[in-house]
């Protein structure tokens, strides 16, 4: 495979072209990884207390719901957010995926999916010791988008 960048002066928006002789696995996964890249992520700031912070995306293990309120969570902490779930699956990037009515976890931190089979499945995370689960409906879009994720995240079944 070559690849070639030309600087092009007089563009008025930047443009990615590919040119293949098929559109196999790994072009779609190029193709869906500059689509995730060109997404523009609305600034997502972080409250604890009477502080507010910001920090970058990947830090997040999950999103929950805990009444009334929607928290972030990190591996060693909990972070008040002003967006509303059904939000953030409209403007998180393809690494969040919806996992229950009250969940979005970040796929790229998750170590592994115990699966139960009458019941919800348990997802552990790198570097935490924090757990989430999900529920039976969504667990085969979760093993879907784990298993595109070129096996970053491993799984007991």
């Amino acid at each position: 495979m070559k690849i070639r960048i030309e600087v092009v002066g007089e563009l008025e928006e930047d443009e990615v072209i590919i040119r293949c002789g098929r559109a196999d696995d790994t072009i779609r996964k190029i193709h869906q990884f500059i689509l995730d890249q060109t997404q523009s992520v609305e600034r997502i700031t972080f409250f604890k207390d009477n502080q507010e912070f910001f920090f970058p995306l990947e830090l997040v293990l999950f999103f929950e719901t805990e009444g009334e309120h929607i928290y972030a969570h990190t591996a060693d902490d909990a972070y008040r957010i002003k967006f509303r779930l059904y939000e953030l699956e409209e403007m998180l990037p393809r690494d969040f995926i919806r996992v229950s009515k009250s969940a979005i976890v970040n796929v790229r931190r998750i170590i592994s999916v115990t699966r139960n089979l009458t019941a919800s499945s348990l997802v552990q995370f790198s570097g935490s010791h924090k757990k989430i689960y999900v529920s039976r409906h969504y667990y085969h879009r979760l093993r879907d988008r784990l298993a595109s994720a070129g096996g970053r995240s491993s799984s007991s079944v």
